[in-house]
């Protein structure tokens, strides 16, 4: 079995995970390409077992809590798939000055590809408890509030706060009781 970058040490576990894009570049500011990312967590809940509890996607990073018998390999799967289909958008919309960003960021990581769009790992914490799983949720949630992009969590479309204020959310997510 090959080595994983992504570690997880309770599988039966909850983490909390975040995905940052490299030099912190700001790729999720058009709805097109956070829709990447979403419609990768209701694949992955739909066809590989994920539960969701709830993300939060910024211009530059996301934040997930997430559970999955083979979350190492979720992980992976979420990062191949939003990174090839984000470049492709960008290729598609000529954003040369993302792209050759990625492209001189891969230079010192990887020699298999042109691009790299994720910064290594996924920085993944274990939730051990009811009070974690609550801390981890309100911080995911009151990131937009923080950087006064919104005045209420709910506010924010690309998050899950809504789904936990009774409100449609842009996905399902497995709601934490």
């Amino acid at each position: 079995m090959g080595r994983s970058r992504y570690v997880i040490t309770d599988p039966a576990a909850p983490h909390f995970l975040t995905c940052t894009v490299m030099e912190w570049l700001p790729v999720f500011t058009r709805p097109d390409t956070v829709q990447i990312v979403l419609d990768s967590w209701s694949y992955l809940r739909e066809h590989e077992g994920l539960r969701l509890y709830g993300y939060v996607v910024l211009e530059n990073h996301l934040h997930f809590i997430a559970q999955s018998e083979r979350l190492d390999l979720c992980v992976s799967q979420f990062k191949s798939f939003t990174a090839r289909r984000v470049i492709d958008h960008l290729e598609a919309h000529q954003v040369e000055h993302l792209l050759e960003r990625l492209r001189f960021a891969k230079r010192a990581h990887k020699q298999d590809r042109e691009f790299q769009f994720w910064q290594e790992g996924s920085h993944a914490e274990l939730v051990f408890s009811e009070a974690m799983m609550r801390e981890n949720l309100d911080y995911i949630h009151a990131n937009p509030v923080k950087r006064v992009y919104v005045d209420r969590a709910e506010q924010w479309r690309y998050s899950s706060a809504r789904n936990y204020a009774g409100e449609a959310g842009l996905i399902e997510i497995d709601r934490w009781v």
